[in-house]
């Protein structure tokens, strides 16, 4: 693996890197860490790698990785700069001959996502992207009961997820992820809804299986002079008659990271939430719930795959975000001699999630700023 990003500052390069080598499928060859020459050296130096595969600019990279030997090239780009440097990079790998894993939102527009998947299909290189909080085994248990049909037909959906590390201008101190996450230049149209909204709605539709049709947004910026949105809340259709609420905020202070979702069907519910997250919690309306625990015997065969240590061993963030580096791996060794990967193997998500997360974004934001309550779900790009 190579890596464009990552370097002096950032926060989510070195999750990348621990997640990718966590099963020692993957190995860290070179990157570019930087767009100055120097600090991507230095950060080169510091993880110990080859000072001829350290680059100043991804250009670079992909030029002399690609002329290596095939034995030696790098096989897969790691991209985890800000969301207006996700395409560039992106569409050169695969240019190059090279997979992707891309950090989300996968790009800085629906436009430049849906380029990107015909540039995949053309070039038949594939692109996992880190929606995080789908990794985790429980997660995987809950889509499992939900698909299984234990729950019956699914009505309701909840999903939030409140921070409260924004609840001052942090962008006006200096801070390096507030900067460019409020700026409307590095991060897109939308601010909490693009950063981390986006979980929460790929949560939504990969727990309960479901797509959404239709939605009614509202977005609020409470930091005074903030540029994008700080907080906001959306209602959900789904394609099967469904209804759901998303929430998300960055303002609400006190609040870590505790992204929370509670299904409902016919027959009973289930819910999750990451500040617990080796536990899912069945609701039934005729006995008493069921607290399911990562890593025992009884789960699904997708959680179990997704677990790593005997019940009552924590597995976290880390892991989690390992899973679809792992999966992504396997999915790529099964490809080179041209075997069939397992549907394990292939629970990450691609493409096609980022599009939806995309659209997510600019569907939310159109809904805000119009007069109709309920708009259609699209995910073209308006003419």
């Amino acid at each position: 693996m190579g890596m464009v990003g990552g370097g002096p500052g950032a926060f989510i390069g070195a999750i990348h890197r621990v997640a990718a080598q966590l099963d020692g499928q993957i190995e860290l060859v070179g990157g570019a860490f930087s767009s100055d020459p120097g600090k991507s050296r230095d950060t080169g130096t510091a993880l110990f790698l080859d000072p001829t595969r350290v680059y100043g600019s991804y250009t670079e990279m992909m030029e002399k990785e690609s002329a290596l030997p095939a034995d030696r090239r790098m096989d897969l780009v790691s991209i985890v700069t800000p969301n207006h440097l996700h395409f560039e990079p992106a569409r050169l790998a695969m240019e190059s001959g090279f997979h992707v894993v891309l950090d989300k939102p996968i790009a800085f527009s629906l436009e430049e996502a849906l380029r990107l998947k015909e540039i995949s299909e053309k070039t038949k290189r594939l692109c996992c992207l880190t929606h995080t909080y789908a990794g985790y085994p429980m997660v995987k248990e809950a889509r499992y009961q939900v698909a299984a049909g234990h729950l019956g037909a699914i009505r309701k959906v909840y999903v939030e997820y409140p921070q409260g590390w924004l609840s001052n201008a942090l962008e006006k101190e200096e801070n390096k992820q507030a900067s460019w996450r409020t700026d409307p230049a590095r991060s897109g149209i939308a601010g909490c809804m693009g950063d981390i909204g986006t979980h929460a709605f790929h949560l939504a539709e990969y727990v309960s299986g479901l797509k959404v049709s239709h939605l009614c947004a509202e977005l609020g910026t409470f930091v005074k002079g903030r540029r994008l949105d700080d907080d906001g809340a959306v209602l959900l259709r789904f394609n099967n008659g469904a209804t759901g609420v998303l929430m998300a905020t960055q303002v609400a202070a006190g609040e870590e990271n505790n992204i929370r979702i509670r299904v409902y069907g016919e027959k009973g519910g289930l819910e999750w939430q990451q500040q617990d997250n080796n536990t899912l919690l069945l609701k039934w309306p005729d006995r008493p719930a069921q607290a399911c625990r990562a890593g025992a015997a009884y789960l699904s065969p997708s959680s179990l795959h997704n677990s790593r240590t005997p019940s009552g061993h924590p597995e976290g963030y880390l892991e989690a975000f390992a899973n679809h580096y792992r999966n992504f791996a396997l999915t790529l060794q099964a490809m080179m001699p041209n075997e069939k990967p397992t549907a394990e193997w292939l629970d990450f998500p691609t493409i096609d999630d980022g599009i939806r997360g995309m659209a997510f974004i600019e569907n939310v934001v159109r809904s805000a700023s119009s007069e109709t309550k309920f708009i259609p779900f699209e995910t073209v790009v308006p003419v």
